[in-house]
């Protein structure tokens, strides 16, 4: 029970109690911490390996079919294909959104209940020109230098190259401060073998890269924000209480059934996880 319940319904039983969810002994390990030290210096940490080869091949089999048009534009990309709500069309990537060392760097600097603002299938097609260097949570309308109220995760599925549209990063962007632009020339790719995965503050220039390849390069982004300031996609409108109820209590957490001390994302005054008990 939130203190917000304990003040407004007191102990009655209409009041059920929903516990926060708290980090796990695989959410505080010496791994974590080392790449906690390496993203605050530099503003992104590459970590490899994390997932194995054949969960990717696996979301990959699951995602392809979900592939249709290339972007709208040049951000989005002419030859890139973009798959949005992929939540609510496959449960294929919920265990990269809570992967425990993810959301492990996610403790160290976020506040607890951070939430999950987004989430992508990005696939690079052959030919696609390198995408314009920007840092994620520019709309948050926040002078810099600041801290970061956004992360992202950029998914390996596919060996990340210099040739094939390899995220490129700027090292140190992270702590620039207002009117400074990220350059093309500062930008290093963000080469990693299939399986890995980039974390990047929000704060921290970078933009997709040039495939000068002959094959796709299929990635997952998730992003995450601080729990009081808003999603850039609105799950609790594009998922259906069903799929809700299917997600594990990180991913549900996540998604906005949870509640920022002492009432933020309350729903008639209860903690939003009581809407998946109506009929």
């Amino acid at each position: 029970m939130t203190e917000f319940d304990r003040k407004t319904y007191g102990d009655a039983d209409h009041a059920k109690t929903h516990r926060r969810l708290e980090p796990g002994k695989d959410r505080d390990t010496p791994e974590i911490a080392a790449d906690f030290e390496t993203l605050m210096r530099d503003g992104y940490v590459i970590i490899k390996n994390l997932i194995p080869v054949e969960t990717c091949e696996y979301i990959k089999r699951d995602s392809l079919k979900l592939l249709g048009e290339t972007g709208r534009n040049s951000f989005e990309g002419r030859d890139t294909q973009r798959v949005y709500n992929v939540l609510g069309k496959t449960d294929a990537l919920d265990e990269l959104a809570t992967h425990p060392h993810i959301l492990g760097l996610m403790d160290r600097f976020f506040q607890p209940s951070f939430l999950l603002s987004q989430s992508q299938i990005i696939n690079i097609q052959p030919g696609e020109s390198a995408q314009g260097l920007h840092h994620d949570d520019s709309f948050y309308r926040i002078p810099r230098p600041r801290q970061p109220l956004g992360a992202a995760t950029i998914w390996a599925i596919d060996e990340f190259t210099e040739t094939n549209g390899a995220t490129v990063v700027i090292p140190g962007s992270h702590e620039w401060g207002e009117g400074r632009t990220g350059k093309r020339s500062e930008a290093i790719p963000a080469v990693m073998p299939q399986g890995s995965v980039i974390f990047f503050l929000g704060t921290t220039w970078h933009g997709g890269g040039e495939n000068r390849s002959d094959k796709a390069r299929f990635a997952v982004t998730h992003q995450y924000c601080e729990s009081y300031v808003r999603q850039q996609e609105n799950y609790l409108l594009e998922l259906s209480k069903e799929r809700v109820r299917a997600m594990s209590p990180e991913l549900q957490s996540l998604v906005g059934y949870s509640i920022f001390p002492p009432f933020m994302g309350m729903v008639n005054g209860m903690h939003p996880l009581r809407t998946l008990q109506d009929a």
